[in-house]
């Protein structure tokens, strides 16, 4: 329990610190920001800084914090270590600067503005990659809320179509008229969510692994788990310490700020407390899994099926959905519980929407379509829509298959975190500023998704030495190639003088 404690003071503390030398690393001023400069009344609308930032943590956070957190503890305390120096030193810095960048590049999104600074080949696959991923969350973000809500009230059926509608209406309306009035309210919920939970965490005061126990893979000699902590873990909790799919959501809140000085609170503070969900739930996962949590809040009927079916492990009867359902009912009782079960619904469908309204700026971007005419914006949204309808309609009737195009998912989330913190390296460096603050995290999670290409079963599975192996030569020649390409602009510069 100590190290939970460490974790969320450090978490805090680096927001005030750390956060503070981003922001200086970076430089806002006040020169026009886009949402005064570009004014449309539809995607460029200035809102207030408090509800940009309830946006942004909605937009960013989904199931990621909660149910990659439980899994990503599996492994063990090593999850702590990754949630706080991930979110400080790699997650918050990936977001603020890349929100900041396109703040300073009027609004743009993460293809155009890897066209603009790694080339427009990169720009190319950038649109096809981040289009594939908006649709895949937007529709995989409508069935499992879907799921949650019949569980209170209703048919599965009837919440689908409920929260498709309501993916039409984020994604065609203003900004200011859905996404800034409701989603502010649902952060209200996850927040009561988190507050309730780390209180109840504080006044049970479990013992607990802590970090100086071992930092090897506990789930693999306690629960059965096969994959190994390196990568696996740093790409199971990526929502709560780096991910790439922040970068596609930015945008969207860049076009809704009156100052540039607003960027620390909404992009770099809007990830710690992301990165709270995660610390709150990888130690409830702590407690459930390793302290024998799971016989103290499981109904004795859960409790017995579990202990006489004696085939599966812990982790394979208990699911991170079901482990939130059970501490939920057990922790905060039948209200309270209803109130997390809704904070926690809230995060998906938010997400989710933002997903296709993502889908159709960045289309609006590739092709250089306006969207004040509502003609051009359903232009662009039916052909996401339909393709959103085509994935749920196959997710429903193939569960199990998406569950395995997510873990592709995943990764592919990661991937786009290594290409960003790329990007913002090489703006940091053109822009002579101290660019080893993304340089560094980025050679990390270049190692960790080449790693994961070469050594995971549902990729290459290769071998785990050499597939360590050759994700550290891939690594080594993409940031010599950095150095290159940095050596020789230099030059250039020098002889244009």
């Amino acid at each position: 329990m100590i190290s939970f404690l460490l974790s969320l003071v450090a978490l805090v503390v680096g927001y005030m610190v750390y956060g503070r030398v981003a922001e200086r690393v970076f430089g806002p001023d006040d020169r026009q920001t886009p949402a005064l400069k570009q004014a449309d009344g539809i995607d460029y609308i200035v809102l207030p800084g408090w509800r940009i930032f309830m946006i942004q943590f909605l937009n960013i956070a989904g199931t990621g914090p909660i149910f990659g957190a439980i899994m990503g503890m599996w492994f063990g305390p090593a999850a702590y270590l990754w949630i706080v120096l991930g979110c400080i030193f790699g997650g918050a810095v990936h977001d603020y600067v890349s929100g900041m960048m396109s703040l300073r590049h009027g609004g743009q999104g993460l293809p155009e503005l890897t066209g603009r600074y790694l080339g427009t080949s990169m720009r190319r696959a950038l649109v096809v990659f981040t289009m594939m991923m908006m649709m895949l969350v937007g529709a995989f973000f409508v069935y499992c809320p879907a799921i949650i809500l019949s569980g209170i009230w209703g048919g599965k059926m009837m919440w689908v179509f409920i929260i498709f509608a309501y993916y039409v209406a984020t994604t065609m309306m203003p900004v200011d008229k859905v996404i800034g009035r409701i989603y502010p309210l649902f952060a209200l919920s996850m927040l009561f969510m988190v507050v309730a939970l780390g209180a109840v965490l504080i006044a049970k005061h479990p013992v607990l692994p802590e970090v100086w126990d071992g930092l090897g893979n506990w789930g693999e000699s306690r629960l059965g788990l096969k994959q190994p902590l390196f990568p696996a873990l740093f790409v199971t909790i990526a929502c709560g310490a780096v991910s790439g799919f922040h970068a596609t959501q930015s945008p969207m809140m860049a076009r809704c700020m009156k100052s540039e000085r607003q960027g620390r609170a909404v992009f770099y503070g809007a990830m710690i407390t992301e990165g709270i969900v995660a610390l709150v739930w990888a130690t409830i996962s702590s407690y459930f899994f390793f302290a024998e949590g799971w016989r103290q809040v499981c109904p004795p009927e859960v409790a017995e099926a579990f202990t006489s079916q004696g085939r599966l492990s812990l982790i394979q009867f208990f699911d991170a959905p079901t482990v939130v359902n059970i501490v939920c009912a057990s922790w905060l009782g039948t209200l309270g519980s209803v109130l997390a079960l809704l904070g926690i619904v809230a995060a998906p469908i938010t997400t989710g929407g933002s997903s296709f309204r993502s889908a159709r700026l960045i289309l609006s971007e590739a092709l250089g379509m306006e969207q004040r005419s509502i003609r051009n914006r359903l232009v662009l949204s039916l052909p996401v829509f339909a393709v959103g309808i085509a994935l749920l309609a196959w997710q429903i009737g193939n569960p199990s298959g998406f569950s395995t195009v997510w873990q592709y998912v995943a990764w592919g989330t990661q991937v786009m975190a290594a290409v960003t913190l790329w990007l913002c390296t090489v703006y940091l460096s053109r822009e002579h500023k101290c660019y080893w603050m993304t340089l560094v995290p980025a050679i990390f999670m270049t190692l960790v998704v080449a790693d994961f290409l070469f050594v995971s079963p549902t990729l290459l599975g290769l071998p785990y030495s050499l597939s360590l192996a050759m994700a550290a030569v891939f690594t080594l020649l993409i940031a010599l190639r950095f150095f290159l390409c940095k050596r020789k602009q230099a030059k250039q510069a020098g002889e244009n003088q």
